[in-house]
């Protein structure tokens, strides 16, 4: 008597299996998500201070100075922002607090929907572009005031304070070990380990570059706001420049929201020329985009800005304001990738 067919064959089986393990992988994922980020931003935080670990080697003997190294840079910026602290700390306080009083108020006339015609009181399309603004202004301000809770709340962790620093000493320490482990383990017959450490070298440049770029151009407009504002008497200078400066790290986004908080504080708060800082503002973002950004960070991160709208974009909906800093190292990422692999057919061919 025949055995009756099997329900499923060892094809669908396999296939099956592979979803399954697909899906209890990503829900892992999900589950981790808050450590993996503190992960990501050690890796980070590693990228940004690694060639002030390879600088403070040089003036050390070699047995054991990577750690050295690591603990003289970690001093250096412990005693550098606390020096920045206690420089500007109190008036930076003051403006803060002064700028919690007025809030309400600044919110109210926000939300009122005539900010456009505040700058622009004799422009007759100020009107229609403040009722085109107002009808997605409510909306916009929960989505930025939900981001940036969900974001003050994650940062505000002691612990994830503390745990970044450290899974970044481990990273510092060992990572041309980790790299080199990674990729001895890969098959080297069929040319896959020459092309890995190709690929790692070039994903180390781009994301070092990027995050270093990023601190550097934040560091900038900071600067450069907070003298002009200064010099111009714009209400709460130090506190404007910070929000541009921190605003600096939201691609795209950022930037743009920067700009609508600082020329709205400034309008409701007396400033005299609002329109003039205004023409600041966008002339500052033009100078940043195709003058200073492609200067600091080089051409290892090109992408085309239609794709970086819609990685932020994405990256908000899915991760938040973590999602919106990462997207464009992750697409940058899977280009270079994409890039050499297309290389490496190329050369076979």
């Amino acid at each position: 008597m025949p055995h009756p067919a099997p329900l499923l064959d060892p094809r669908t089986l396999r296939v099956l299996w592979t979803i399954l393990v697909v899906a209890g992988a990503l829900a892992l994922l999900y589950l981790l998500r808050t450590v993996l980020l503190v992960l990501i931003f050690a890796v980070l935080f590693a990228y940004l201070i690694f060639p002030l670990v390879k600088l403070a080697e040089r003036g050390l003997p070699r047995s054991g100075r990577r750690p050295l190294a690591i603990g003289a840079v970690y001093l250096v910026l412990i005693a550098a922002l606390s020096t920045l602290a206690a420089l500007v700390g109190p008036a930076l306080g003051r403006e803060l607090a002064a700028l919690g009083q007025k809030f309400p108020d600044i919110s109210a006339q926000i939300q009122s929907g005539r900010v456009i015609s505040s700058v622009f009181p004799r422009w007759g399309g100020a009107e229609v572009l403040d009722d085109l603004v107002g009808s997605y202004l409510p909306q916009a301000i929960e989505y930025a005031q939900r981001g940036l809770t969900g974001a003050l709340r994650w940062l505000s962790g002691a612990w994830v304070v503390i745990m970044v620093p450290i899974f970044a000493f481990f990273f510092l320490n060992d990572a041309e070990r980790i790299a080199n482990t990674v990729t001895d383990a890969i098959d080297d017959r069929s040319g896959w380990r020459g092309l890995s450490r190709t690929i790692a070298h070039d994903l180390h440049s781009v994301f070092g570059e990027y995050v270093r770029a990023l601190v550097l151009l934040s560091v900038l407009t900071l600067v450069v706001w907070a003298a002009l504002f200064l010099l111009a008497g714009v209400p709460y200078a130090l506190v404007l420049a910070a929000i541009g400066a921190a605003f600096e790290f939201l691609p795209v986004v950022g930037p743009a929201i920067a700009g609508i908080a600082v020329v709205s504080v400034a309008v409701f708060s007396g400033f005299s020329h609002p329109w003039l800082l205004a023409l600041f503002v966008v002339i500052w973002r033009l100078v940043q985009d195709y003058v200073s950004s492609p200067f600091i960070m080089g051409r290892g991160v090109e992408l085309h800005p239609a794709l970086v709208i819609f990685g932020v974009l994405a990256g908000g909906e899915l991760a938040g304001v973590a999602g919106m800093f990462l997207s464009v190292p992750v697409m940058a990422g899977v280009r270079v990738v994409w890039r050499r692999l297309q290389e490496a057919r190329a050369s076979d061919c």
